[in-house]
Formats: structure tokens, C-alpha cells, sequence
């Protein structure tokens, strides 16, 4: 499916069943050239309902195939994450204490749609095209100390229904190895 800029014309931030966790419509403007958007611009989302966020670090992960799967990733710190080319379909589950521990989301992401993702749900996507560029903000520096929390893409108590499933999705060893909701430590963020 073709991306079609014409269908995202008005700047807007939502709020999801998840606390803290936003969906932002992204204004793209198209012509025979391609397309431009601001992937993001602090003054006018926050203006619409995003929280205060400090860019710190600007990350990209390039994905050659289709079905490249990566996550289930709780880092701590927020992320605003987008796609400069292609879709993937991702996937939120929170791992915060409280009554939305275990709650998963999923939405597909394409350049006129970006997520915010607070610290302590963890991320996780699978691009749907070939050569998609994954790109996402982050209000923390990278560190080799830095405490994660993580939970397996395919745990069935989840309930995410991957388009491509397990025995076809492209993934790491260390991914897969990742525990079940049951045996995760709720985060304290």
C-alpha cells in the first residue's frame, strides 16, 4: 500500500488507552517530487497535548526485509518515534506498575504517523515494506548501564497479533530469548 501524504493535511496529538502514551498525526505535504514533513516540532505538539520533551539523541535503525521484528523494549527514557520511509506495525505493551501493567497497543506507523512512548512501555515493531528507516527521539543518552525491562513479542497472554507471525518473522536470538508478561518485573517509573 502506497503512502498517500494527501491523507495527512492537520497536525494533531491523541491520547491512547495507555497513560502517557500518544499517537500524533503528522501534517505531510506531497507533490510529483515526493514529500516533506516536520517530523517533529516541540513548541506547536506541545501546544496540542504532547508532553515537555528534551531531544537528546536522534537514533535510526534501517531494515533491509520485510519482517525484520525487533522489541519488546522498555528503556528509561521517552521516545518519539516515526518512520522516514515505508510502514511498520508496532506494538506498546505497558510495564509500569499499576492497573495498565501487561496492556498492549498496536498501531501501524508510516511517515504521517509518529508515537510518543513514555519510559517504562516497551517498544517493539516489524516492518511491513522493505528498506524502512525507523527513526526515533529520545530524551536520555544511550548507555551501556542503563536498565531495561523487557517482555517477548510472541507471548500469547499479550494478545498481539503480528502480521507476520513467529515462524516467519525476522528476529534475534536475544529478542526471542526475552521473558513472558507472567515472569516480568513491573517497572517503577
Amino acid at each position: 500500500m502506497a503512502f498517500n501524504p494527501e491523507n495527512y493535511s492537520e497536525l494533531a496529538v491523541r491520547d491512547t488507552s495507555i497513560p502517557g502514551f500518544y499517537i500524533v498525526n503528522l501534517v505531510v505535504n506531497g507533490d510529483n517530487r515526493g514529500w516533506f514533513k516536520e517530523n517533529y516540532q516541540k513548541e506547536k505538539m506541545e501546544a496540542l497535548g504532547l508532553p515537555e520533551f528534551e531531544v537528546v539523541q536522534d537514533n535510526f535503525s534501517y531494515n533491509q526485509q520485510v519482517g525484520v521484528t525487533r522489541g519488546l523494549h522498555a528503556e528509561p527514557w521517552e521516545k518519539f518515534i516515526s518512520v522516514a520511509n515505508g510502514r511498520v506495525f508496532g506494538a506498546w505493551v505497558d510495564l509500569r506498575k499499576g492497573e495498565t501493567f501487561g496492556k498492549a497497543l498496536t498501531l501501524e506507523i508510516n511517515p504521517g504517523i509518529a508515537v510518543f512512548v513514555p519510559r517504562g512501555v516497551a517498544n517493539g515493531y516489524q516492518t511491513l515494506e522493505p528498506s524502512v528507516t525507523y527513526t526515533y527521539l529520545v530524551n536520555d543518552h544511550w548507555s551501556p548501564e542503563a536498565e531495561y525491562t523487557f517482555v517477548n513479542l510472541f507471548d500469547p497472554e499479550l494478545n498481539i497479533d503480528w502480521p507476520i507471525g513467529e515462524e516467519r518473522a525476522i528476529i534475534s536470538e536475544k529478542d526471542a530469548a526475552h521473558p513472558l508478561l507472567k515472569d516480568v518485573e513491573p517497572v517503577g517509573f
